[in-house]
């Protein structure tokens, strides 16, 4: 089922904009939100398992804040792998517990040869660095050329908002 076969009603619309900030921080988020929204916990369980399955909405996950964990050295290694086994790498790549996330994107020769990129957390530059190497021995001879772009400050990541 796609996302053009569910119309979300106003419910779910006032649910999506409820939770587009991040569910609440409480022992129980849907009944906090069911209260808000003047909803039963029940509906807005269902409500969610809905447009997540009809693909309206793509997930609902945690997103940690790494510099609060205590993971300051954070790392985008970026790797020259040959395209016809980028998925492959990719997976094997993305598997790695300190990979966060792992994505191909196009190549702009001749100055940008890279066409995987990984980012990976650490407590300190040695430690991303290890954990490089890692990605390094996994690519083996497939990893032509490398490198890592170390984050110089905090971005806040928002996914896509709809308005009131």
């Amino acid at each position: 089922m796609g996302a053009g076969t569910v119309q979300p009603d106003a419910d779910d619309r006032r649910l999506i904009m409820a939770t587009q900030g991040g569910l609440p921080l409480v022992p129980r988020p849907y009944h906090a939100l069911a209260e808000q929204l003047g909803l039963g916990a029940e509906d807005v369980m269902a409500r969610l398992t809905r447009l997540l399955d009809a693909g309206v909405i793509r997930r609902i996950g945690a997103v940690p804040n790494h510099y609060a964990l205590g993971y300051t050295a954070n790392g985008m290694s970026v790797w020259d792998v040959p395209d016809e086994c980028i998925d492959k790498l990719g997976e094997q790549v993305g598997r790695l517990p300190f990979v966060s996330h792992c994505y191909h994107r196009p190549r702009h020769l001749p100055h940008w040869p890279y066409n995987l990129f990984a980012m990976v957390h650490g407590k300190s530059r040695e430690e991303v660095e290890t954990q490089v190497q890692r990605i390094a021995d996994l690519l083996g001879g497939d990893s032509r050329a490398h490198d890592v772009l170390y984050s110089s400050r905090i971005l806040k990541k928002t996914g896509l908002r709809i308005g009131g």
